[in-house]
């Protein structure tokens, strides 16, 4: 049996992905900076008959991601699926005049060096499976820069390039990267937007396996 990887891990749309991808047979991995909210998600993931563990790690800090993949790899089994979807910090969106270098630093790093960690801690086991999925959950300032949040704006452009390269570079070796656009905030009464909803989304992407990008609803113009 394989593992659902999840960066992110948290009681919206990352518990309804855990749950939907459990259902499917996975087991699951939850990985996240806080080791107490783990415990309460994953008791609830493993009630439902999910086996499921929680990894602590920070998206800034890269040799934790590693570690807890490694650990969820070794425990659960090889990982096929990875979801890189944790939410940015307030301090990211600054608006863009008032943003200055040393302010990209950490959204770069949280949606560049995470991302390009969580994929070459995964890709070796892809690759001895023969097939893998990486999604990507990114806001619509990855397709629409928004001045009010520039951080985001920038970080989640570039997290976009990596993940459209990756999902060239990979297809070759059975291996497709995909990308969610939500361009709304997520709520429990949203029609395309709810946690549930999009969680059928992103199985969707990964068992059908067409186009790179795909939007939870139509972006605002």
């Amino acid at each position: 049996m394989t593992t659902f990887a999840l960066v992110g891990a948290g009681p919206g749309l990352g518990l309804a992905a855990a749950r939907r991808f459990g259902a499917a047979g996975h087991h699951v991995a939850l990985i996240s900076r806080d080791a107490d909210h783990l415990d309460t998600l994953t008791s609830e993931i493993d009630g439902t008959g999910v086996r499921a563990r929680g990894y602590t790690a920070d998206v800034l800090h890269p040799a934790s991601l590693t570690a807890a993949l490694d650990a969820a790899a070794d425990e659960l089994g090889p990982i096929e699926i990875l979801q890189f979807s944790p939410v940015p910090r307030s301090d990211f969106m600054k608006p863009v005049l008032e943003t200055a270098a040393a302010d990209l630093d950490d959204p770069l790093a949280f949606s560049v060096r995470g991302p390009v960690t969580c994929v070459h801690a995964v890709l070796p086991g892809m690759r001895e499976l023969g097939r893998g999925t990486l999604l990507f959950v990114n806001g619509g300032s990855a397709m629409h820069p928004n001045p009010r949040v520039a951080g985001t704006s920038v970080a989640f452009a570039a997290e976009s390039a990596y993940a459209a390269m990756l999902h060239e570079a990979l297809a070759p070796e059975n291996i497709h990267a995909a990308q969610l656009i939500i361009p709304g905030a997520i709520r429990p009464d949203a029609e395309h937007s709810s946690p549930g909803v999009l969680a059928e989304r992103l199985y969707a992407i990964h068992t059908e396996r067409g186009a790179f990008r795909h939007y939870a609803e139509p972006m605002p113009t």
